[in-house]
């Protein structure tokens, strides 16, 4: 379910391209997820990276974690 996801809010990132040339990744919705990389590839594995912590973090305190394209965690 995780993979599903994380794919799926994968779709929803925003890319930008930043002063320096760097590139930063965020997802509509899930409030405090951003990624930064040298490339659009390297920014994209960030935020996979991120995703999946977030996601853990969000579980361990019990939060809720918004659905994406119909896709949902629940915590037990």
């Amino acid at each position: 379910m995780f993979a599903e996801y994380v794919s799926a809010a994968l779709e929803r990132a925003k890319y930008k391209t930043l002063e320096d040339g760097t590139y930063a990744a965020t997802v509509e919705g899930l409030r405090g997820v951003i990624a930064i990389g040298d490339t659009i590839e390297e920014c994209r594995n960030d935020l996979i990276g991120v995703i999946d912590g977030w996601i853990a973090l969000r579980l361990r305190m019990g939060r809720t974690i918004p659905p994406i394209g119909g896709i949902t965690i629940e915590s037990s």
